[in-house]
């Protein structure tokens, strides 16, 4: 019988080190902006002790993808850039291809998930690259770049799975280290991993004492199952509003850097995402994508679990307005601001007049109001009011419903 030759070894993935790392920063000189480290007084408090943000959303195309994408690009051939470069991107790396081909001269092709950010998608055309919607995830469209790469010659750009990425994207860990010397842990958003690899191979390398936490949208947590299989392991469906994290699998050389770099990869929910976005916004004047909230959304869950002073990434701002009107409405929600009720008053004139007199006299706002006469459980003489209310917050709304039951009103469950 003939021996069957084994299978040739799988060769490893690249390895991303700090002189990588060092060398991309000085490709980058001129071209990204190190971007601002703010204290939070308010995350601080929550914290007990310093807590800073690292403004990514403050980057040039609005994401740290910017810093990756122009080293990659900035070391093709001649050959190579007469061919174009292709990519596939929710947006930010759209964004970042870009303006990387504009500045250096070469064409651009960016296939996007449908539903991708409207104005991810006006800003990519205005740095001058062509936009083909196709599928419905990262992955359907990563998968039809691939192919315009092999009909036409075009480069394929990876959003994070490539060692120049990689290192471009660390140059931020370097930046962290220089502005928060006294970080005891650095929390980062983290989809494919190309960030959160990069930071975590700048920081090790020059303090290894640093912890360093990847944070990921509960709904698209593709870094947890891979660790434990100890290889990439593709999820069979995501869903969350984060689209700048929602990667369905780790990269093989951001998978080995996570894997040997990163002490920890938390997950956070939805709520959490709307709840910190809001408390940006309100408190810290930042305006960030829900991905770029996922390290202060994890802080937020449980602020005594980070060793400070901590610093925290903003990965990224480019949101749609209409989804940031809905996201703040969301963690207004979720903070316990607004409050809907089901109350029964008795059905005679000034009933509702005097419900909604003591619902003023605690403070809260009404915002809409609507009647419900037929109903099982209401007797005769009642009738149903739905109220949705603002409020101040959990507590506030707490009074509300103590001042009503003081006041005997019947609260519906």
């Amino acid at each position: 019988m003939t021996e069957v030759p084994p299978e040739p070894p799988v060769p490893p993935a690249p390895t991303v080190t700090l002189a990588d790392i060092v060398a991309a920063r000085e490709v980058l000189d001129g071209v990204a902006i190190a971007t601002p480290m703010e204290e939070s007084r308010w995350l601080s408090a929550l914290a007990g002790g310093p807590v800073r943000l690292k403004c990514e959303n403050l980057q040039r195309t609005g994401s740290f993808k910017a810093r990756g994408a122009y080293v990659r690009i900035s070391r093709l051939s001649a050959e190579e850039r007469a061919h174009g470069v292709v990519a596939a991107s929710a947006g930010n790396h759209a964004q970042g291809v870009a303006l990387a081909a504009q500045l250096l001269g070469i064409k651009a092709t960016v296939f996007m998930p449908e539903g991708a950010p409207i104005p991810k998608e006006r800003a990519t055309r205005a740095y001058g690259a062509d936009v083909v919607f196709h599928g419905r995830y990262l992955e359907d469209a990563m998968v039809a770049a691939r192919a315009f790469a092999a009909e036409t010659g075009a480069v394929f750009i990876h959003p994070f799975d490539h060692a120049d990425v990689v290192a471009g994207q660390g140059t931020a860990g370097l930046e962290i280290l220089e502005q928060a010397p006294e970080a005891r842990t650095v929390l980062v958003p983290t989809g494919g991993g190309g960030l959160l690899a990069g930071i975590a191979i700048a920081v090790k390398a020059l303090r290894p004492d640093v912890r360093v936490v990847g944070v990921q949208a509960a709904g698209a947590a593709a870094y947890p199952g891979s660790l434990t299989s100890g290889r990439p392991v593709a999820l069979e469906s995501m869903l969350t509003m984060a689209d700048g994290i929602a990667v369905g699998l780790p990269g093989e050389i951001t998978f080995a850097a996570v894997r040997d770099h990163v002490d920890e990869i938390v997950t956070v929910s939805e709520d959490a995402l709307s709840r910190a976005l809001l408390a940006l916004v309100e408190r810290a004047k930042m305006v960030v994508e829900p991905a770029g909230a996922a390290a202060v959304a994890a802080m937020l869950d449980d602020p005594g679990r980070f060793a400070t002073p901590a610093v925290a990434v903003l990965s990224g701002g480019n949101i749609d307005p209409l989804l940031l009107g809905k996201v703040i409405r969301h963690g207004m929600a979720a903070a316990g601001r607004y409050l809907n009720l089901h109350v029964t008053v008795p059905d005679v004139p000034g009933g509702l007049a005097r419900l909604l007199g003591d619902v003023s006299a605690e403070g809260a706002n009404v915002l809409e109001v609507v009647h419900e006469r037929i109903s099982p459980s209401l007797r005769l003489d009642e009738v149903e009011v739905h109220l949705q209310l603002e409020t101040r917050g959990a507590p506030h709304a707490e009074r509300v419903l103590a001042r009503l039951r003081e006041r005997g009103y019947r609260i519906l469950e």
